[in-house]
C-alpha cells in the first residue's frame, strides 16, 4: 500500500514500525458544538483507512482524542450558564450520536485532555529541562528557535511562517512564534495544579502527551485535515521530537477541505452545515457516500445536488444487495451450474481490482466505481431471467459484503430494510390474484406503492424494494 506523506510530499510504500501492527492517531474534535460536514470528512475517511488496514491483515490501534478543555468550550459554558465539563459531556454525547449514525467504528481509545493532565504536565517539564521551553508569569512557552526542523511539515522556513501566521502576541514571549504549552489560570476558568501554578494546557501539547501514552514515542500514521498541518501538527512534531528524542510520525496523512461556494467550510466563516442538519434532509448514509465518492485529498464541494446523487447511488447498491437476498431465499436449490461456477470464479477479480485502487493512496472514488462495476455484473447474472441458484447468489453476496464493509457502505439488505406490513400486503395480493380478484390485487399494489415500495413479479416470486 502507498500513502501520500505530507512530510515528503509524495506517495510512499507503507511499512509499519512493527510487523503486522499499526499505531494510528487522529486529531479529534474540540467538543463545544455539533460537528459540521467538514469535520465529518476526516472522521469518515480515516475510519476507512483504519478499516482497510485491518482488512489487509494489520492489528490497528487507533487513537482519536477529545479536546475537552479549550477557550471555545469555556466561552460556550459562559454563554449557556453551565460548567465547561458539562459542555464537553454534552457535545461528546452529540458527537457519538452523529458518528455512530455515519457508520464510524469506535476508536481503540478515545482519550480526553482532562484525563491526561499529569502526562501533559510531565511532558512540559521535560521540555523545560531540555531547554525547549520556558516559564513566564505562570505561562509556559515552547522555544521554536531551538528546534531546527520547525516548519518541515508545512515546508516553509520559520521566517515565512512567522510572516504569514496569526500570532498570539505577548510581551512574555522570547520570540513571536513561540507557542503556549501551559496557560496560567484566569479568574473563573477551570484550572489544574502544576509546577508553574494553577493553569491548563495549550491545545497542541495534549495530542503529543496522549499519543505517547497510548501509542508510544514513535507512531506509524498521524492524520487530520489540511488545516491542522500548521500550526497544530507542526507544533506536535516540535514538542514530541524534542521531548522524546526520536522521530514522532512516519506517515502524515491529511484530507482536503470541503468547500461551500469555493470557500472552505468552517465555523469561523459561518458557512457550515452541521452533520445533524444535513442528515435531517439527506440522511446520514448519503453523507458517508458523498465522502467516499471522492479521493480523500481532493477538494470537495458541498451541495444538495451532489448529496442527492450520493443518496441515489447508495439506493442502487441497496437494490442490488436486496436482489441477492431475494435469490438466496428464492433461487434454485443445489450446486451452481457450470456456467455459474465460471462466473463466480471470475467474480473474485473484483477483490483484486478493489485492493489495487485502495492500495493506491486509499482511492475510495475508484473503489466505489469497482463496486458499481461488480453490481452491474450481479444484476445480469443474478436476475429473474437467468433463474440463478441460491449458491450463486450467496457467492456474489459474500464478495459484495466484503468490499462494502471495508468502505463502511451503509447498504441496506432485505432483512434489514424489509417491512412486515408490506410483506403482509404482498401475501394478501397473492391471495387476491389466486382468487382472480384482479381489482383488489391492483388496489393492494397501489397501496404498497404509496408506502414507498415497488413490486416486481418474477418466476421466483414477488420482489419489492423502496422507490
Amino acid at each position: 500500500m502507498k500513502l501520500f506523506n505530507t512530510m515528503t510530499m509524495q506517495k510512499e510504500e507503507f511499512v509499519p514500525i512493527e510487523t503486522g501492527k499499526v499505531r494510528m492517531y487522529a486529531c479529534g474534535p474540540t467538543v463545544y458544538n455539533f460537528i459540521h460536514v467538514g469535520n465529518a470528512r476526516p472522521i469518515i475517511m480515516f475510519d476507512v483507512l483504519r478499516r482497510y488496514l485491518e482488512y489487509a491483515g494489520y492489528d490497528v490501534t487507533f487513537v482519536q482524542n477529545f479536546t475537552d478543555i479549550d477557550d471555545k468550550i469555556i466561552r460556550r459554558a459562559n454563554e449557556e450558564g453551565i460548567s465547561a465539563s458539562d459542555v464537553a459531556e454534552k457535545y461528546i454525547a452529540e458527537y457519538e450520536t452523529d458518528v455512530k449514525a455515519l457508520g464510524v467504528r469506535e476508536a481503540s481509545v478515545h482519550p480526553r485532555a482532562t484525563e491526561n493532565m499529569q502526562q501533559i504536565i510531565d511532558m512540559v517539564q521535560t521540555l523545560i529541562d531540555k531547554g525547549f521551553a520556558y516559564e513566564a508569569n505562570g505561562d509556559v512557552y515552547y522555544r521554536t528557535e531551538n528546534f531546527g526542523e520547525y516548519g518541515e511539515l508545512s515546508h516553509q522556513p520559520l521566517e515565512d511562517l512567522q510572516a504569514g501566521a496569526r500570532i498570539d502576541v505577548s510581551d512574555a514571549k522570547e520570540n513571536p512564534m513561540d507557542f503556549a504549552l501551559w496557560k496560567a489560570a484566569k479568574p473563573g476558568e477551570p484550572a489544574w495544579d502544576s509546577p508553574w501554578g494553577k493553569g491548563r494546557p495549550g491545545w497542541h501539547i495534549e495530542c503529543s502527551a496522549m499519543s505517547v501514552r497510548y501509542l508510544g514515542k514513535s507512531i506509524d500514521i498521524h492524520c487530520g485535515g489540511q488545516d491542522l498541518i500548521f500550526p497544530h501538527h507542526e507544533n506536535e512534531i516540535a514538542q514530541s521530537e524534542a521531548a522524546n528524542g526520536c522521530k514522532f510520525v512516519n506517515y502524515w496523512v491529511h484530507n482536503g477541505f470541503i468547500a461551500v461556494e469555493n470557500k472552505k467550510m468552517s465555523k469561523s466563516l459561518g458557512n457550515f452545515f452541521t452533520v445533524r442538519e444535513a442528515a435531517a434532509v439527506y440522511g446520514y448514509d448519503a453523507i458517508r457516500m458523498f465522502m467516499l465518492m471522492s479521493h480523500y485529498r481532493s477538494p470537495l464541494n458541498y451541495s444538495g445536488e451532489i448529496l442527492n446523487q450520493a443518496k441515489a447511488a447508495l439506493e442502487r447498491l441497496s437494490t442490488a444487495r436486496q436482489n441477492l437476498d431475494f435469490f438466496m431465499a428464492n433461487g434454485k436449490d443445489g450446486e451452481m451450474t457450470s456456467e455459474e461456477a465460471v462466473f463466480a470464479e471470475g467474480f473474485g477479480a473484483y477483490r483484486v481490482r478493489f485492493r489495487e485502487v485502495m492500495d493506491d493512496d486509499l482511492n475510495t472514488a475508484d473503489a466505489v466505481a469497482v463496486v458499481f462495476d461488480m453490481v452491474r455484473d450481479i444484476n445480469t447474472a443474478v436476475s429473474p431471467a437467468s433463474d440463478p441458484t441460491k449458491a450463486l447468489a450467496k457467492s456474489c453476496a459474500a464478495v459484495f459484503d466484503e468490499l462494502a464493509d471495508v468502505l463502511g457502505l451503509p447498504v441496506q439488505k432485505a432483512a434489514e430494510g424489509g417491512d412486515v406490513r408490506v410483506e403482509a400486503l404482498i401475501a394478501e395480493r397473492q391471495a387476491a390474484r389466486k382468487a382472480k380478484n384482479y381489482a383488489e390485487a391492483d388496489r393492494i399494489r397501489d397501496e404498497i406503492k404509496e408506502m414507498g415500495y415497488v413490486l416486481e413479479d418474477t418466476p421466483q416470486g414477488v420482489k419489492f424494494h423502496k422507490i
